[in-house]
């Protein structure tokens, strides 16, 4: 049995390595089809980008580990079949149970390696990804002057280049347009060629220039909207160097992204929910107390109160009822004000929870979701397995269409699931877990199908299942036939 073992163990690892890594590099080239607008033209190190995709790669592990285990648990018992190696196992008395017993406690390994990965490791990961990509969606435009076009991307420059030559560093006809003034086009250098460097901190841009002309116009002189004074200066050589440009990448302390709920682990998801709970628990006892607070002022004032120091209206008593009138109506002004101040406070005590209770969620959805991809393992394979067996199909054919297949249902249930649960419409506990007890029946049923060598997919027996069918259907239909009750009567 051991030699059959490492045997099925062999069988099972080649697949699963080579499907693991093929689900990340799709995953990981979604992500640069993502994101390829923010990485290109940015002058990025390969060194930055390497890190970037190696971080990102292991963030994609929770999707990609399900998929692979699915795929190639499928790929191994459909190879086995279809070579008869299954149906010479059970002629030696093996039955499917004790030929899927290894690899099922190698899913269970796999399982607690992928929660010691969620865990541990897609924290750090998490942090260490968008941490990276924070700073490099930040990043500057590399300098890319092209010719013949204005470029702007200097603050208080526009630079026109003519021609570069190969080496895009001697350039022609150079025009650059000093707003630094706010003053409009009064100051325009031109010249006939130069060379273009920009310093190896990325910071400063240098242009030495040669045979060109300083063009200004004076603007601090008096009637100068009149007398348009002008002034032009030759030059054999001038150097230009515009500093603070800050194209090098800027690292951000990674400590402000702590905080966030995908960087933290089962403990500190918990103490943070709980944090997140007194918080908001205290901040209603606020929010009721300062409500209760208000409508039992408003209920013992009166009028006399409100206005404690009118001024009598009437003191001769010539217009009985003046000044009662005016102090109700004080009194109602009051009480209106104090009706949308307390309506204001409502809608925003209303957002404020809101947001708060978004924030639990998403704690709640995280600290499951390093269960979920444990037993998610457990289902696929499971479901994989047994198809496998049943189908007797190997290789990337029928087994990638039927994994995607049921991979989509579980990927589909899996995210609305969440996307309820951070909505407030479901529970997380049972959005978490929908996917899983969802597709767990039909794994027992397929593993239960294929232990007792039903031909669930066999083509001879649904053609007798639709055959017993279409013999009860069609006596029926026959009655319904008009000529069928006359020739009864005859």
């Amino acid at each position: 049995m051991k030699k059959l073992y490492v045997f099925v163990l062999k069988s099972y690892a080649g697949p699963l390595v080579l499907t693991f890594f093929i689900s990340l590099f799709i995953l990981v080239m979604q992500f640069l089809w993502k994101y390829v607008d923010e990485l290109v033209g940015k002058g990025l190190e390969g060194f930055v980008i390497a890190k970037l995709l190696f971080y990102a790669s292991s963030t994609f592990v929770p999707l990609a580990l399900p998929l692979a285990i699915l795929l190639s648990s499928l790929m191994t018992f459909g190879n086995l079949g279809e070579n008869y190696e299954l149906v010479a196992m059970k002629a030696a008395g093996i039955s499917l149970r004790r030929i899927m017993k290894p690899l099922v406690v190698l899913s269970i390994l796999i399982s607690f390696f992928a929660f010691a990965f969620s865990n541990y490791v897609l924290p750090i990961a998490n942090l260490k990804f968008h941490s990276l990509l924070y700073d490099v969606r930040q990043q500057k435009l590399t300098l890319n002057i092209k010719e013949g076009i204005f470029y702007n991307g200097i603050e208080g420059f526009t630079i026109r280049i003519g021609e570069k030559d190969d080496d895009e560093n001697i350039i022609r006809n150079v025009k650059i347009y000093n707003h630094s003034e706010r003053m409009g086009n009064i100051k325009l250098t031109t010249a006939k060629w130069g060379k273009m460097e920009l310093a190896p901190d990325k910071s400063t841009l240098v242009f030495r220039l040669y045979d060109g002309n300083n063009y200004e116009e004076i603007v601090d002189r008096k009637n100068y909207k009149f007398t348009r004074p002008f002034q032009r200066s030759k030059f054999k050589e001038q150097t230009r160097r515009f500093s603070d440009l800050d194209f090098a990448l800027n690292r951000t302390n990674e400590a402000l992204f702590r905080n966030n709920y995908q960087m933290m682990n089962l403990i500190q998801l918990m103490q943070s929910e709980d944090s997140l709970t007194a918080e908001l628990e205290l901040r209603k006892q606020r929010f009721y107390k300062t409500i209760n607070d208000r409508f039992a002022y408003l209920q013992k004032l009166d009028s006399t109160q409100i206005l404690p120091d009118t001024i009598a209206m009437d003191t001769l008593g010539i217009f009985p009822g003046l000044k009662e009138k005016k102090s109700k109506l004080r009194a109602l002004e009051y009480a209106l004000q104090s009706a949308r101040s307390v309506k204001n406070t409502i809608e925003y005590s209303k957002g404020d929870f809101e947001d708060r209770d978004k924030r639990i969620w998403k704690h709640e959805i995280e600290w499951h979701r390093k269960f979920t991809l444990s037993i998610a393992c457990l289902v696929l394979f499971f479901i994989g397995a047994p198809l496998g067996a049943i189908i007797r199909k190997g290789g990337l054919g029928l087994p990638v269409v039927v994994s995607i297949f049921f991979f989509v249902i579980f990927h589909i249930i899996s995210i609305t699931g969440e996307k309820y649960a951070k909505a407030g419409i479901l529970d997380p506990k049972i959005a978490m877990w929908l996917a899983s007890a969802v597709l767990f029946p039909l794994g027992v049923f397929l593993t239960y199908k294929a232990t007792t060598d039903s031909p669930i997919l066999d083509a001879d027996s649904w053609n007798k299942f639709f055959k017993k069918i279409l013999f009860f259907v069609k006596p029926n239909s026959k009655k319904n036939q008009p000529g069928h009750e006359h020739s009864d009567t005859l």
